[in-house]
Order: structure tokens, then C-alpha cells, then sequence
């Protein structure tokens, strides 16, 4: 059984620091920063996400739990966003912990939240995949979304 619940207070720090060092990874390779620049980066969009922590207004933080023998154990984090005038929700970072992944948790995480947002009249869920992240790309396509546009970027030499 997989459930999806809001995150406590006491384990936005372990949050935080993979969501840093994912992010700083996201970052040197889609942007080709070096990786203490990636990570400064990292951290200074993260804290002007997260100002008070969990508490944060406007962003809502998902803890995936699955239960084994009986116990909840938690199996990952889903970060998004909701967006009541578009009647929609953004989700920033969805991750599901390597011992708990091909067991089917990520798509019964994402129709958790599907259900959870017909609750309160969002229509449409919307995300970022980093080009090189083929995995996620095909749960996605699986789940029913589409490929919307694409993000591009150049960087500008001297």
C-alpha cells in the first residue's frame, strides 16, 4: 500500500539536502555550471522556495510512505505547487528512494495526487523532466502526459 501525506516538520532537512544535491546535479548538466556553482545555485533557489521551511506558503511538500510488515516507511518526496487561478499544480520534484523504485510506487504516488487535486477542482497536473532522465519521461507518457513544449537554454561566452 502506498500513501501520500503531508511532510512533517522533522523531515524537511533530510528533504532539503536531496533536493540541494539533486537540483545542483539538474543544474551542471542542463546549464553546464561547475558543480560548487550548481550547488550555490541550488541553495539560493531552494531557500527563496522554502523560507520557513515546511511551513512554507504556496508550496505543498508530499511525503510517499510504503508500507512494509505492517510499518510505514517512507519511500519518497513529492513537491509541488497549485495554481488556483489556472486550475492547475506544479509538480517541482517528485522522487522515489532506489530501494522502493520498480515496485510501482511513483505512478501510484502521482494518481494519489491526481485524486487529491480532482478534490479540490485542479484539472491539470504539470512538471519538468530533464531531458536525460528517460525514466521518469516514460512513467510520465504512461500516466497520460504529454509533452507540452520544451526548455531550452544557451550559454553566452566571451
Amino acid at each position: 500500500m502506498v500513501k501520500l501525506r503531508e511532510m512533517r516538520t522533522e523531515e524537511f532537512a533530510d528533504f532539503y539536502h536531496y533536493t540541494a544535491e539533486a537540483y545542483a546535479q539538474d543544474i551542471a548538466e542542463n546549464q553546464g555550471h561547475a558543480a560548487e556553482k550548481s550547488l550555490e545555485l541550488a541553495h539560493q533557489a531552494l531557500k527563496r522556495c522554502f523560507p520557513d521551511g515546511v511551513e512554507s506558503k504556496g508550496q505543498s511538500l508530499m511525503c510517499i510512505d510504503a508500507e512494509e510488515d505492517g510499518e510505514s516507511i517512507l519511500a519518497g518526496y513529492l513537491w509541488h505547487c497549485v495554481n488556483k487561478k489556472e486550475g492547475s499544480t506544479f509538480i517541482y520534484d517528485f522522487y522515489v528512494m532506489e530501494a522502493f523504485r520498480g515496485q510501482g510506487l511513483g505512478s501510484k504516488a502521482i494518481e494519489l495526487l491526481e485524486a487529491k487535486m480532482k478534490d479540490v477542482d485542479i484539472k491539470q497536473i504539470k512538471l519538468r523532466v530533464a531531458f536525460n532522465n528517460e525514466r521518469a519521461r516514460k512513467l510520465y507518457e504512461e500516466l497520460g502526459f504529454v509533452v507540452t513544449g520544451y526548455n531550452m537554454s544557451k550559454v553566452i561566452t566571451d
